[in-house]
């Protein structure tokens, strides 16, 4: 394809990001998979390696759906940096982790942190390309900003300032994908970041932090959003190298610098905090709800609907712990059943199994109680039905993946916000 947009996709998972760029069989996962979606993106390497468990299932599952050229299945950390191609757009949802760093590494331009954080991977990778990718795209939980308690949001820093020496202006925002009419409330952070001498770059420039932040930027063109003190933005420099940031940003203070929407070019940093500014059709839980296809085994033994009930009732009572000491317990109460009416509540790693839970999913239905089945869950997150089926992958396992992955609605926004990007600045770069 013409102006193709080279993607590697890393901690895949099961592909929510490759659907959102790319859609599915040439179909929109906002239009459910009905609808064509013109894509200029093209994922030409994607890894995908589960350390705890022996059978990589998500790994299988993302061959089965998108076949095996291209795809890796071994520890990113381990990877030869020249075996991955050249690329434009470098994807990916990274845990949060501890990003702390713990010492440089000898005659090298990088930083190593904790063993096993998955931050320096990126780092390296983009470090090591002689070729850097013009444009980085990644998701994480929105307490990412905050971590850790005891230095409020030293981790993003580390990784803005990170970015910051590999020559990268980055913005930022969290989205709860069922404020923009998307299926669950789900909450995450989404960063962009443009690599110095590309057009988006330079044109950061021509406007202000806060006019990049409210109208001008990819996200407030994806999601669009308001503010209420947007004449009075949070602005500080990242001071001193990531060694000295990760040592002393925001050191014993209990609030942090970073609100949900910002903005960090040249180490200086813009954030003010914003509301979502959606007008459209919004999507509710029985919107996706399977009728009459779901099999007895999700619905609930009623003998056992006390169980559940009692999990998610509020509570106020006196326990015992491991050491025979006795406490006070108390939690509020959820909604039980979850209601149909309403987006749903943002899915879980726990939420597959019988067993009784308070926080998996129960609905109401004319036959009863019941969980909801895999196929739902991936509705959820707006993939296609049964992308995750799988021979030898359980609906537990199934649950498991949803949890993890991402609402697919979102990145295809995103997606096609930077593309437009892309494509403006291209198309005047060439007027000039």
């Amino acid at each position: 394809m013409e102006n193709e947009i080279k993607v590697v996709e890393l901690f895949a998972g099961v592909g929510g990001f490759r659907l959102g760029l790319e859609g599915w069989n040439g179909k929109s996962a906002s239009s459910g998979y009905n609808k064509s979606l013109k894509s200029p993106y093209k994922v030409v390497w994607s890894n995908q390696w589960e350390p705890s468990t022996k059978t990589q299932h998500a790994s299988l599952v993302y061959e089965n759906r998108f076949g095996k050229n291209g795809h890796s299945n071994e520890d990113i950390a381990q990877v030869d940096v020249s075996n991955i191609p050249d690329h434009d757009l470098l994807v990916g949802g990274f845990p949060c982790q501890d990003y702390s760093v713990a010492t440089t590494l000898k005659n090298s331009k990088g930083l190593i942190g904790k063993k096993g954080v998955l931050w320096w991977s990126i780092q390296k990778i983009i470090s090591e390309k002689k070729n850097k990718p013009k444009y980085l795209f990644f998701e994480n939980v929105d307490r990412l900003l905050i971590s850790p308690s005891g230095q409020r949001g030293r981790d993003f820093a580390i990784i803005l300032q990170s970015l910051n020496e590999l020559g990268y202006a980055v913005e930022w925002r969290v989205v709860n994908a069922a404020d923009f009419g998307m299926p669950q409330r789900r909450r995450r952070v989404f960063i962009l970041a443009y690599l110095e001498g590309t057009s988006i770059h330079e044109s950061l420039k021509e406007v202000t932090p806060t006019e990049w932040i409210l109208d001008e930027g990819t996200l407030a063109e994806a999601f669009p959003v308001t503010s209420g003190n947007s004449l009075f933005p949070t602005e500080f420099k990242l001071k001193g190298d990531i060694v000295s940031i990760s040592e002393n940003f925001n050191k014993n203070r209990t609030t942090g610098l970073f609100e949900n929407t910002g903005l960090m070019i040249n180490g200086f940093v813009t954030t003010l905090k914003t509301q979502p500014n959606y007008d459209g059709k919004f999507t509710i839980l029985r919107d996706l709800i399977q009728n009459g296809e779901v099999t007895s085994e999700f619905y609930i033994d009623k003998k056992d609907l006390d169980k559940w009930a009692y999990l998610k009732g509020p509570k106020k009572e006196m326990r015992t712990n491991a050491q025979g000491f006795e406490y006070h317990y108390s939690e509020g109460g959820m909604i039980f059943p979850d209601p149909l009416d309403k987006p749903s509540r943002t899915i879980i790693t726990g939420e597959g199994g019988k067993s009784p839970s308070r926080f998996k999913h129960v609905i109401q239905t004319p036959k009863g109680y019941r969980r909801l089945s895999p196929v739902e869950l991936e509705r959820l997150n707006m993939f296609p039905d049964d992308h995750t089926k799988l021979e030898g992958v359980s609906d537990t396992k199934r649950a498991f993946f949803m949890g993890n992955a991402l609402v697919v609605g979102v990145i295809e926004k995103i997606g096609i916000a930077l593309n437009q990007k892309i494509t403006n600045e291209v198309a005047l770069q060439s007027e000039r």
